[in-house]
Parts: structure tokens; sequence; C-alpha cells
């Protein structure tokens, strides 16, 4: 581990606490100055500081940060560290690894991982994703229900919320989403309004690639799903739980050679016409003006560029632009979850929610203007006008920790709750 120990003044002072299950407490005052290395985790939620300190610690490296002022007493708690991984989540939740890989392109109308998940490599290491009508994903955290998308590499899970009571497979309803009729951005006329966040502010043309892939202006969605996040996860001190994982905003432009769209500049600014990384899985062009379903599409968890890796703290692996651990679901999940190729309806897939929602992933920049993807009310996967009216399934990471104390059998009579 990697710590950051500010040197404390003469009224300044730290009191270093270990686990120790001989202890009456559970915990027993270390002597030593420094603190705990390998082999145990702050417990963020004992630490205080009497004087209003501020103790943090990073979820990915582990590294602590303090700030503190002038007579302050500050605690800080190490718990040891779980051997946590994404074989300690599959046993909890009672999975095994499937071989292969399934035909992306036709919709999973039936549970094809009810005997053992499929694996597709992240950021993170290998994660294992639920596939069509899942019934054993269930998951009940800070009063909502979520499905569970995929464990990420690090043993996190990937949930996707549900409603604030459990749904079956195939029920339509509102519910299902928050913020109802919500436009990714209100402006569509450039490039960059494909992006979560962009540059350069105000309406004005983007100039560049860079400059519209600029990460300095927050998209109208990205305001709100953080602003929903803070009240409903963050305020209800949840967010502890929630680990900082990337929400790939995937802005890469493949080119031409890989759309097979003889419109595509490549350029991807201002009025130029451009297809984005997921359009090349999903889609393919015919001609000059139209472009259809893929035949043989194939996701990806990665995120090609750490610019659109979007997280809140972590900047070894992502933009550390993020105001709270919250994102969206992207393409290459919907697919991976069971959609079916572009266009292709599925009423009976756990993505199903009988109303349309956004994803993160940029579609292109046609001359009409900027295109996401999302889920259509027919669970279809489809592209939409960025200005549009749409749901939002907030996306968010339980960390390893917490889906170690979680108990139920992940079905919506008994969902998968932690302590």
């Amino acid at each position: 581990m990697n710590f950051y120990h500010p040197p404390p003044t003469r009224n300044q002072a730290l009191a270093v606490y270990i686990e120790d299950e001989n202890s009456d407490t559970g915990y027993s005052k270390s002597n030593s100055t420094q603190f705990p290395t390998d082999g145990f985790i702050l417990n963020i939620e004992k630490s205080i500081c009497t004087n209003g300190g501020n103790i943090s610690q990073n979820s990915n490296s582990k590294k602590i940060s303090l700030k503190i002022s002038h007579n302050d007493m500050c605690s800080l708690y190490f718990d040891k560290e779980l051997e946590l991984g994404t074989s300690t989540t599959l046993a909890k939740l009672g999975k095994t690894i499937k071989i292969g890989s399934p035909n992306f392109a036709e919709p999973a109308t039936t549970d094809e991982t009810a005997d053992g998940l499929y694996a597709l490599a992240d950021d993170y290491g290998t994660s294992y994703y639920y596939r069509g009508a899942v019934e054993d994903n269930y998951v009940k955290f800070a009063g909502y229900y979520w499905r569970i998308i995929r464990i990420n590499g690090d043993g996190s899970i990937r949930i996707i919320y549900d409603g604030t009571s459990a749904f079956g497979n195939g029920v339509n309803s509102t519910n299902r989403i928050v913020l109802r009729g919500h436009k990714y951005n209100s402006n569509y006329n450039d490039a960059k309004y494909v992006g979560y966040m962009y540059g350069p502010s105000g309406t004005g043309a983007s100039t560049s690639k860079d400059e519209a892939q600029t990460n300095l202006v927050n998209s109208d969605i990205k305001t709100a799903v953080e602003n929903w996040y803070k009240t409903n996860i963050a305020d209800k001190e949840f967010d502890s739980y929630v680990s900082d994982n990337i929400f790939c905003n995937d802005r890469a432009i493949p080119g031409q050679n890989m759309t097979m769209w003889t419109n595509d500049t490549g350029l991807g600014y201002g009025s130029n016409v451009t297809g984005y990384g997921a359009l090349s899985r999903m889609m393919t062009g015919n001609n000059n003006t139209h472009l259809s379903a893929k035949e043989n599409p194939i996701p990806k968890f990665t995120c090609t560029e750490k610019n659109d890796a979007f997280t809140k703290e972590d900047t070894e692996k992502g933009n550390g632009k993020l105001e709270q651990k919250v994102g969206m679901i992207t393409v290459d999940e919907i697919l991976a979850a069971g959609s079916g190729k572009y266009n292709t309806t599925n009423g009976n897939y756990y993505l199903y929610k009988g109303n349309w929602y956004w994803s993160l992933s940029p579609s292109n920049y046609s001359g009409s203007g900027a295109y996401l993807f999302r889920v259509n009310n027919d669970g279809a996967l489809s592209y939409y006008y960025v200005y549009n009216m749409g749901g939002v399934a907030p996306v968010i990471n339980l960390n390893a920790k917490f889906v170690s104390t979680m108990s139920g059998n992940g079905t919506m009579y008994s969902p998968f709750e932690g302590k």
C-alpha cells in the first residue's frame, strides 16, 4: 500500500488502531508512528477526527490522505484486508465460469448464464457477465433494487438501477428508470456533444478532436445522474460501499476503414461526419448515407482511451473527472447482456424495462447532429439524437468487501443484500 502521512505538529495528535480479534474492543492501539502496510485497509466509517479533519482513501491505490488543522485529534482504525477478487465474488454469487462465447447477434431470450457466467477482459482483469432472462442477479442496495451486469476484474460488481420494488423480466414499468424525459445534451450540432464531458464551453464550434474531447463541461445528463447519486446514495451514507471503477464514454475514432461508412471523415470535431468506436463494433456502413446492423457484433469491456475512462479519484487507470461514483451502461454491456444485434426486439432479457433509456456510448455525428446509443422501448439496441428526452438507469459498482458480506440467493424474492 502507498500512504500519505503528513507529520503532525505539536497541536495535532494521531492515534492508530489495528484490528485485533483478541482485544475486547476488536482493536489494539499501535505504538508505531507509521500506518500499517500490506494486509490492512482503513476503516473509513470508524476513523474520525474530533475537530473537523477529513480522512479519505483511494479505493484503487489505497493511498490515504489526511486534511487536518491545528488542535485536531484523529483516530484511524485499520481492518485486516480480506483476500478478495473475482473468484471470491463468483463463489459469493453462487456462480461458476462458462467456457466459450455466445452468438452476440442473436437476442438472448432465456437465461444463458444459469449454468455459469461468460468471461470478457476488462480494465482490471477478467469480467464475468450475466446474459439473457436472468433470474438470480437481483441486488437490494440503498433502498432500491438493482440487477448485476457483471463481476468486474477486481471482484467488485457492476449493477444497474431497476426500481423501488423488484420486477420480473419482461415487465414494463416506468418505476424501473429514473430521470424520465431527460436529454443527454440540449445541444446537438457539434461532434463535441457526444461527450459525457466536452469542450469548449458555450455553443461555439469545436475546432479539433482534442478540443471536442477536452473534459471541461459536463453534459446535461452527467450533472443529472451525479445529482441523483448524491441525493439518493452519498447523502444517505452508502457511498463508502461503492467502488471507483471506470465508466467508458468511448470517443475513440476508428475511421472509415473500420466503420465502412464512406461519409466518415474520422475527424471528430465541429460538423465533421464521424463514427465512434462503438459504431464500428455494432454497425456497418453500406454507402455514404446508410448504416445497418453488423452481422457479427463483438462487445468489449476495456476502454480504449484514458481520457474517456471516467472515474472520480482514480487517475492511474481513469481520468478523475467524475464528481460522484456513478455512470450509465455502455452499448457493449447491453450487447453482452443479450440485446441481439442493432434493432433487434427483445422483451425477455433483464435489461428490458418497457421504456427507453440512455447508454454512455456515442454512436456517430452525422450532418444532422450527434447520436448516442440507447435501449429502446422494445428492448432493442438503437441510437437517437442526444437532445431527445429519454430515461436514465444509473449504474454503480459495489466494492468487493461489501459484496463479501452479502446474503440471499439473488432472486427477486431473496435479493443479494450486504451489511
